[in-house]
């Protein structure tokens, strides 16, 4: 017992020595050698399955790919509605427009007159890859790394094992070169079948490299695409470079804009092409290799995944224009200062909402989002509708960033399945038809965005989303087959204009007339946490209104992504964040040569109607006016009638951030963000400390009450002890 007592004041003490030492929160679930260090907390939910730019297109892949690559242009961070500049290069370049026989025309030729176009980029000089193995050099000149033995390959796991790196300075041929991956046979890149319309010569090019894979010896993997002339795109000289492109097409400029127009150089293609890396997971969808702000230095996607500043990043500056309202929001007091401001970014993974709610309250996340279970602890509405930050978060300092998202959110119905799509048959065609329809009724998105929304969103009656050239409001952009003009505002058709919809496709209340069963549908999600879970209950009881059986099926997203790709899925919800701000960029994601099965585009509902794909031939390089915006009513209508797509909504995005977190103007187009934002750490440390400061006591009052109790043990143990010595002494 006397031992017990003694350990009970150990133990006191030990908690007072902790409550006394050090500044680290006992709660941080990070290590106390970044505390008050320029590191950015951010999260993700789902692991990337792409970092290569040839092949990477989800959002939860491009805010990794975005700061590590750059291509040629870059939107201006703040102005709005959104700008193209330069990024590497040294100006926008403007197209110039050739006939049949390669004659110059005029920049206002008739659209029928131009068979090129023809946009030279010249980059600036000087711009250096960062560190990577793929570069390094022995002293003898010859490369390291690139025909690593079995007994070098032992010592390697990750990149980083590698103890020798090197840089090289960007060339125009890396831009070239990253060209030509978009045609590589084993790549699958899914702007492939798009660029393929329209680069000069890159359908024949992709043949070409098919013959010459085929044609390389047994043991070697790396098809040197330096080798293979591709017409379309030629080097100029060392900084320049010259893309043409078949007939006009002014949105290729926002192509020059993203990860697939960023340079890949020749080394590390050489590098990650040996078989022995690859077998170690070492390659360049894992570890990518670019010019930006940061490189990936930690690639653990089942916990965390860090960005590093490139030391070998060139001159960029915070920019010193904005809009009216910049100033007043101090967006500009780092106008002028050299980019990247944050020396690391830290990404964990957080599955459910949740922790990572806790965590931001507790000052360990930076940012977040606002999910229903939060929401009115967030946000309050004031005057006429408008969200506002509750009290009680402005009292710590955390602020609240809103802005409509050029998105959309939608429920899609792939085109190959027989019963949903219908196959070859007009009869079932048909058929399918009427049954999406009944489906797009019953559905009600209104409900949805109220109850898990928190109402942040507009319901979609077209793929296009507010504030992209095209999108229709009011009475003319109402979808008629689910909506009805009532009171100067669209209304819903009632559930029983479904249920005949339902009966004239074959399945009336619900049962299959061909079997006498009831209809069965399956439903593929990326589902995981409890609010996922309601949504499906939602959607279960929606489908239910027709009786209609919703099964269903989850998984994780890089296995949904295989489903949607080889066209297993029947019914499936996925989204859409516009790559550029031009309608072509919606309405080609049901273009019929973009099919997600056989073309590896993005149609994943495989939809292929041949009158909506002439009027997008004709539409999609067209500048924006009425005759556009005619033709787009009309494809739009096609649409709407066919009902591929159960239309869903378009979100409106909010989003919370703590004090220290500055320079943030939240926008879903520009993706390079990272570079512009900046961290006060001290005020962080601080606030990390006052909202996580340990409550030592109760734990202090148990151990002096258990002390307590053995204090009359431990006096009689002495007492004894003191007689026994006694004794000792007078004997």
């Amino acid at each position: 017992m006397l031992k017990t007592g003694v350990i009970l004041i150990r133990w006191m003490l030990i908690i007072l020595l902790l409550t006394a030492c050090g500044r680290q929160q006992w709660n941080s679930p990070y290590t106390t050698a970044d505390a008050e260090k320029n590191v950015l907390y951010s999260v993700f939910s789902e692991r990337p399955k792409h970092l290569d730019p040839v092949q990477s297109y989800s959002s939860n892949e491009i805010q990794f790919t975005a700061q590590i690559y750059e291509p040629p242009l870059q939107y201006h961070y703040l102005k709005r509605p959104f700008t193209l500049i330069p990024a590497i290069a040294r100006a926008v370049p403007v197209a110039q427009y050739f006939d049949e026989n390669d004659q110059l025309l005029p920049n206002n030729a008739n659209v029928d007159r131009i068979a090129y176009s023809v946009y030279e980029i010249s980059i600036e000089p000087g711009v250096l890859f960062q560190p990577h193995p793929a570069f390094a050099h022995d002293m003898n000149g010859d490369w390291l790394y690139h025909r690593l033995s079995r007994e070098q390959l032992k010592k390697i796991f990750v990149l980083s094992d590698f103890e020798q790196t090197g840089t090289r300075e960007l060339l125009a041929d890396d831009y070239v070169y990253q060209i030509k991956r978009l045609a590589h046979p084993k790549l699958h890149s899914p702007i492939y079948g798009l660029m393929a319309d329209y680069i000069v010569g890159l359908k024949a090019y992709a043949e070409t490299l098919k013959v010459a894979e085929q044609q390389l010896p047994k043991d070697e993997i790396f098809l040197d695409l330096r080798k293979y002339a591709l017409d379309g795109v030629e080097v100029i000289d060392k900084y320049t470079y010259r893309i043409r492109i078949k007939g006009k097409y002014p949105q290729f400029l926002y192509w020059l804009a993203m990860p697939f127009f960023a340079p890949i150089p020749w080394e590390a293609d050489r590098f990650y092409s040996q078989k022995g890396l690859i077998e170690k997971n070492i390659t360049l969808d894992w570890y990518p290799v670019g010019t930006g702000p940061y490189m990936l230095i930690e690639n653990n996607p089942n916990l965390r995944m860090v960005l590093e500043r490139n030391p070998n990043f060139r001159d960029e500056f915070y920019p010193h224009e904005g809009m009216p309202d910049d100033t007043e929001r101090r967006l500009l007091i780092d106008a002028g200062k050299k980019l990247p401001f944050i020396d690391k970014v830290v990404f964990s993974r957080e599955k459910e909402s949740i922790p990572r709610w806790n965590k931001f309250l507790q000052g360990y996340y930076d940012a977040s989002g606002i999910g229903s279970d939060s929401f009115d602890q967030a946000v309050q509405m004031v005057g006429q509708g408008e969200a506002a930050i509750t009290d009680e978060m402005a009292a710590q300092g955390i602020r609240l960033e809103t802005t409509v998202a050029a998105s959309t959110y939608y429920m899609g119905f792939n085109m190959l399945d027989p019963v949903v799509g219908g196959g070859n048959d007009p009869r079932t065609q048909e058929s399918a038809r009427k049954l999406r329809q009944a489906i797009s009724i019953a559905v009600d998105y209104e409900e949805y965005i109220s109850i898990f929304a928190n109402g942040r969103g507009i319901p979609a009656h077209s793929p296009i989303s507010p504030g992209i050239a095209g999108y229709r409001d009011g009475k003319e952009g109402m979808n008629s087959v689910v909506y009805e003009w009532v009171n100067e505002q669209p209304q819903r058709k009632s559930l029983q204009k479904a249920k005949d919809l339902l009966k004239q496709a074959g399945y009336p209340n619900g049962i299959d007339q061909r079997t006498g069963m009831p209809l069965i549908l399956y439903f593929d999600v990326t589902a995981r946490s409890a609010d996922d879970r309601s949504k499906l209950d939602w959607m279960r009881k929606q489908f239910q209104k027709l009786n209609i059986q919703l099964v269903v099926r989850s998984t994780d997203y890089n296995r949904f992504q295989d489903k949607i790709r080889k066209g297993n899925a029947q019914i499936f919800e996925w989204g859409w964040n516009a790559d550029y701000p031009d309608p072509e960029n919606f309405l080609f994601l049901l273009y019929g040569p973009q099919r997600k099965v056989g073309s590896s585009g993005e149609n994943a509902v495989n939809y292929d109607n041949e009158s909506y794909n002439l009027l997008f031939d004709r539409m999609k390089n067209m500048e924006n006016g009425e005759e556009r915006q005619s033709i787009i009513d009309e494809m739009v209508s096609i649409l709407q009638y066919d009902a591929p797509w159960l239309w869903g909504y378009h979100p409106k995005d909010y989003a919370l951030y703590h004090a220290w977190y500055q320079n943030v103007k939240p926008n879903r187009i520009s993706n390079n963000s990272l570079k512009y934002f900046k961290i006060d750490a001290g005020l962080r440390a601080q606030k990390q400390r006052e909202w996580n400061e340990p409550i030592v006591w109760p734990a202090l009052l148990i151990l002096l009450v258990l002390l307590a109790g053995f204090i009359p043990a431990i006096v009689a143990y002495l007492r004894y002890e003191y007689r026994v010595a006694s004794k000792n002494a007078a004997a």
